[in-house]
């Protein structure tokens, strides 16, 4: 009966040997970078001639939440508008759909222009929560302009949840404020 087996079994391990090599793929051919926050400067898949870093703009409205913080200063506005959320939730509302659409019809007069979406919240809840539900802004924000024809590799997230808030009151009024995605034009490269 072991005798029976061992062709089974020796069959059985080549077969996945084979499968394992498959699955781990061609090493020599990894994917492209993926442009982020971290990796501004990925390829977006598309061949280039040459590789050159771009510099984000000088522009203050390009800075973010967090760059506005470590100089000591409230963050500028830029061409994009922020979107607003009720309590506990990351369901884009009508309004917020509107200004979505006129930042994509911003986004695309300007072919160049990369954005990080930055999603905050107010103080009520854990940090913890406060940063999963910022995360889930940015990307309802980001999933959205997708839909209205903007490229996702233009595209980028970042959660800073509770940490950097427009308004510090304990009112409903500036918790309000605090519930927003933001858009943060980093890169803008010239059309070609």
């Amino acid at each position: 009966m072991i005798t029976e087996r061992k062709p089974f079994l020796t069959y059985g391990l080549g077969l996945l040997a084979i499968m394992f090599l498959i699955s781990c793929g061609n090493p020599a051919n990894p994917p492209p970078g993926k442009w982020t926050a971290e990796n501004p400067s990925a390829s977006s898949g598309a061949p280039t001639a040459s590789a050159k870093p771009t510099a984000p703009p000088s522009d203050p409205s390009a800075t973010s939440s967090l760059d506005a913080l470590r100089r000591g200063e409230s963050p500028a506005g830029g061409p994009l508008k922020d979107v607003s959320f009720d309590f506990d939730s990351a369901a884009l509302s009508e309004p917020a759909r509107a200004t979505l659409r006129t930042n994509a019809d911003w986004l695309k007069a300007n072919a160049g222009a990369r954005v990080q979406i930055e999603g905050h919240c107010d103080e009520r809840g854990t940090a913890e929560y406060n940063m999963a539900l910022g995360a889930k802004r940015a990307q309802a924000a980001m999933d959205y302009l997708a839909t209205l024809g903007i490229a996702a590799t233009r595209l980028s997230t970042i959660s800073y949840g509770e940490e950097i808030p427009m308004c510090k009151e304990k009112t409903e009024e500036c918790w309000a404020r605090n519930r927003r995605a933001r858009f943060v034009v980093s890169e803008t490269k010239p059309t070609s």
